[in-house]
């Protein structure tokens, strides 16, 4: 029988110093891998791994594509690459951005749900909205034990309450027990693996750039909404699984539909942003306009000019008030979520 001896730790905003507490208290005889995606600019130098490396007890390095598996590490994800599970190895892959981010907590523990099963143990810290929430479902589907720090005890609590509201999570403890109950948990023997939809397979080659979407013979899970993608404005299918709803579009891009609410925020103050510069360089050109017709003698002309420098005035203030509504609307789904 084989025991829980793959732990996959997912975080965001706050995450760094949370990883280095965990990481700290991990035991030094661990006989299991760790793998860590934590939300990071994809143009960022990350010094992640440099800085777990100096506090953990166990082997801390930034992996490369296909790199074997060993017990006693911890392996960190990169900027702008996912950070996905195989048997015996890791994959280190440029797939479709999910929920904007890349790499995706979703990603890697969907990975590890895939081909590790029950002997996996998902870990959801600190962060702002659900990333790591749909992949500790597949955790828990395939027979895994899933793990969130308690909320009341992270920085931001986004991520790990989402969890703890959408899923049955087995255990939800302040960080400073976390590393205790994981050297427990490996010692302990997994239970039967239980197969997954073919969705979860489907998405985790997608992850895995193993095949292009739009292949004529890859049928993209989920049936077409009527919602476009905010990063490439292609149909997005919805994705019902174990009555949890997320989206996927041709192109592979994923959300989750509070990931979707919050990058369709971002895409309406860019357009809104936009249209404010539009009307703020016509108003500059009717300026001009009116400066030239009196120059010339045409109070007409002025006038028509001076109209239309005010209306465009006035589409300024309505549009920057809407983006002010828009960014206050957009930061309370993400403190409540």
């Amino acid at each position: 029988m084989q025991h829980k001896n793959v732990i996959v730790i997912g975080s965001s905003a706050g995450g760094v110093d949370a990883l280095q507490r965990l990481c700290a208290a991990l035991p030094a005889n661990l006989p299991a891998a760790v793998f860590i995606a934590q939300h990071v600019a994809p143009a960022a130098r990350s010094m992640l791994a440099h800085l777990l490396d100096r506090v953990c007890p166990l082997h801390v390095t930034s992996p490369v594509d296909g790199q074997e598996i060993e017990h006693g590490h911890v392996y960190v994800g990169v900027p702008d690459r996912h950070i996905l599970l195989r048997p015996g190895h890791i994959l280190m892959r440029r797939g479709p951005y999910e929920n904007r981010t890349r790499p995706a907590v979703n990603a890697l523990f969907r990975s590890a749900a895939v081909h590790y099963g029950a002997r996996v143990i998902g870990v959801v810290l600190t962060g702002l909205l659900d990333d790591g929430t749909e992949g500790l479902i597949a955790i828990k589907a395939a027979g895994g034990t899933s793990i969130v720090q308690h909320p009341d005890d992270a920085e931001w609590p986004s991520m790990p309450r989402n969890a703890l509201q959408r899923d049955h999570v087995d255990h939800a403890l302040p960080l400073a027990e976390l590393g205790a109950l994981l050297g427990r948990l490996v010692r302990e023997e997994a239970g039967p693996s239980t197969p997954l939809p073919e969705e979860f397979h489907i998405e985790d080659r997608i992850a895995a750039q193993e095949f292009a979407v739009a292949e004529t013979e890859i049928i993209t899970p989920g049936s077409p909404s009527r919602i476009s993608c905010p990063d490439c404005g292609g149909v997005l299918n919805q994705i019902v699984v174990q009555d949890e709803l997320r989206f996927r579009c041709q192109v592979g891009h994923a959300f989750t539909p509070l990931g979707l609410s919050v990058a369709q925020n971002e895409e309406l103050e860019r357009a809104l942003g936009v249209a404010v510069r539009t009307h703020r360089d016509r108003i500059r050109l009717f300026g001009q306009m009116g400066d030239s017709a009196k120059t010339r003698g045409l109070a007409h002309a002025e006038k028509r000019w001076e109209t239309a420098s005010q209306e465009a005035e006035q589409f300024v203030k309505v549009l920057e008030e809407a983006m002010t509504n828009l960014r206050k609307s957009g930061a309370e789904a993400e403190s409540d979520a």
